[in-house]
């Protein structure tokens, strides 16, 4: 997605469309750019190709809402259901919520969470979480200003693929 701004239609109207199989290179090209946001190299060849399987195909792990202005792509949110075994009910984990730079401050994130927000009360999800990097002071704000707690009293941990073979080989 190396575009300049200039080339894309600011200010158009915002649509949010559930991504389908003809969106592909929208989605990787925006987790693309994501990647470059966060200083981070972009998905191989191979998870391309998996995330395409799992996002697209006919047996999907997640669903992704894609934001276009006009017909670029702007903005994309990824979700996918956990559970809660003490609200006995599903939660909708929101693991991205990107918009471009130079749509930012056009209400395009807000439009894609409360996408986000109005899917987890169709699906009858008792909540929906998501984590935020420590230093990505501009979604604080966001979802602060938007009444989102941060939950202090829970911490994330995590096993890479490495660490997972290792222990289940024990």
């Amino acid at each position: 997605m190396k575009r300049s701004a200039r080339s894309l239609p600011q200010r158009a109207p915002v649509r949010i469309t559930k991504a389908g199989r003809g969106d592909a290179r929208a989605l990787l090209g925006l987790i693309n750019a994501l990647a470059d946001y966060e200083k981070l190299k972009p998905p191989t060849r191979a998870a391309r190709a998996r995330l395409l399987r799992d996002g697209l195909g006919s047996k999907r792990r997640f669903d992704a809402y894609l934001a276009f202005a006009g017909d670029a792509p702007i903005g994309y949110a990824i979700v996918f259901e956990t559970y809660s075994s003490f609200l006995a009910l599903p939660t909708l984990y929101l693991e991205d919520l990107f918009v471009l730079p130079e749509f930012r401050k056009q209400k395009v994130g807000l439009a894609l969470f409360q996408t986000c927000v109005r899917e987890a009360r169709r699906r009858g999800c008792g909540r929906m979480e998501w984590v935020v990097l420590d230093w990505n002071a501009i979604a604080i704000r966001f979802y602060e200003k938007l009444g989102a707690r941060y939950l202090k009293e829970w911490h994330t941990y995590r096993l890479d693929r490495t660490q997972l073979k290792r222990l289940s080989s024990r």
